[in-house]
């Protein structure tokens, strides 16, 4: 069963509040990759163009840099940012071999999780979850706060990694916290990999150069359900959730393997190798598939058949499709309808495959007007898919065979945050500043 039909399941059965939760986060943005955890909103129709002086509902200043992707539901808007405080203090340098492009920790950070108005952009409450001098520096392009949060529609779930884990009612109190220690990231590129709910559990990867494990905790008393060790090194995607065949699985996409999870226990029911190093990008199920690619020093996706998967199912029959080429590295793809949208390593140039052959549809198709790399994962809704760069620019291309391109916007920021999409509303989270981007009301 996919996410879609179970929430549609949990609507159908209508129990009060039960029926009414699960219809809304189906309309709203609860998590990062959106309802269905592909990128896609099935009832949001946001606007098609916009700048800086038109469709913009609203504009608030951010405290701190974060690459975090704001979540939204019902009429809140709720993100999170690593925000420097205090005066400088002697340069912390990573020089751990093979460390590049790393940034010098010299401030003491608040980690904070905001709580703004979808109407207006003010803000409803603000809550400081911890407060460090950080360990690690990071990516010049990343930051300290890149793990998005997700809410159930009761309660909102924080993941600042080194930082903790907490779990906090919608009004900002905090119910619980766990300390997972420290992360060691390769290269000091710092973290990324955000929480994921389903059921009563609240799913946790700790991919990083020391012991690396994957968690399930008791999302109500974050009591831990279970916790396995993982042979990985750092990796930064998401972990998935599919339903197949009666039985629930967690797929977590990394360097060595592509394993998968029994939600119940944590048993590995299989595992794939063939990715390759640095795996960013996560993974998406497509009708009894799921999908997993990265791009480093060589490129990597596989098509994997869930059906029969078992042990290590590498060079097996079960590997229905694999590519070597054109694959994604920090963008996510999207899998929109019957095509999977992927950005191929850091280039603006779009690959559309049949998720069920890894077929190419049609040519590839560069994303002229982004003159940046584009490290947010595209989201799609309303026939349109939207594609933000660094450099603030935005290309709208129709969702069908040919993707014209329907409009290419500009802010004056940087986006490396997804953007998020509520009913006729599109939220870009940039460096400096979060916009909600909607069409004025039309007035009779």
């Amino acid at each position: 069963m996919s996410l879609l039909a179970l929430l549609l399941a949990l609507v159908a059965k209508g129990h009060a509040a039960g029926g009414d939760v699960a219809t809304n986060l189906l309309r709203d943005w609860p998590a990062w990759r959106g309802p269905l955890a592909n990128g896609v909103a099935p009832h949001a129709d946001p606007p098609l163009r916009w700048s800086e002086t038109n469709n913009v509902r609203w504009k608030i200043p951010l405290p701190g840099k974060a690459h975090s992707s704001p979540i939204v539901f019902g009429d809140t808007v709720y993100f999170t940012a690593a925000v420097p405080i205090g005066e400088a203090l002697p340069p912390v340098h990573d020089k751990a071999p093979g460390v590049h492009d790393s940034v010098p920790v010299t401030h003491r950070h608040q980690f904070v999780v905001f709580a703004i108005s979808r109407r207006d952009g003010a803000v409803l409450w603000e809550k400081v979850l911890h407060e460090a001098f950080p360990h690690e520096g990071g990516h010049t392009t990343g930051s300290l706060a890149s793990n998005s949060p997700v809410t159930d529609g009761e309660h909102l779930y924080v993941f600042f990694g080194s930082r903790g884990l907490f779990c906090l009612a919608l009004n900002g109190e905090v119910k619980w916290q766990k300390d997972l220690g420290k992360m060691q990231t390769l290269h000091a590129h710092g973290e990324g990999s955000s929480p994921v709910i389903h059921g009563d559990k609240l799913i946790v990867c700790w991919d990083h150069e020391g012991e690396s494990f994957l968690y399930a905790f008791d999302k109500r008393t974050g009591r831990q359900k279970w916790k396995v060790a993982r042979d990985e090194i750092t990796s930064w995607s998401t972990p998935l959730v599919v339903e197949h065949g009666g039985k629930t699985q967690i797929v977590v996409s990394a360097t060595k393997r592509v394993r998968s999870y029994d939600f119940a226990s944590g048993e590995l029911i299989w595992e794939c190798a063939g990715l390759t190093d640095n795996v960013v990008a996560s993974p998406v199920h497509w009708n009894g598939m799921v999908i997993a690619g990265n791009s480093y020093y060589s490129q990597a996706m596989l098509g994997i058949r869930l059906a029969g998967a078992k042990g290590d199912i590498t060079g097996t029959s079960n590997v229905v499709w694999k590519l070597n080429r054109l694959t994604p590295y920090v963008s996510s793809p999207l899998l929109y309808g019957d095509t999977l949208y992927f950005l191929r390593h850091n280039q603006n140039v779009l690959n559309r495959l049949d998720p069920a052959t890894g077929n190419p549809r049609g040519e590839l198709i560069r994303l002229d007007g982004i003159r940046d790399f584009i490290f947010s994962s595209p989201v799609g809704t309303a026939g349109r898919i939207y594609f933000t760069g660094r450099d603030g620019s935005t290309v709208v291309l129709r969702h069908d065979r040919e993707n014209a391109t329907l409009a290419v916007n500009h802010l004056d920021d940087v986006f490396s945050a997804s953007p998020a999409l509520v009913g006729r509303e599109l939220y870009l989270r940039g460096e400096h500043f979060l916009y909600c981007l909607a069409e004025p009301p039309v007035r009779k």
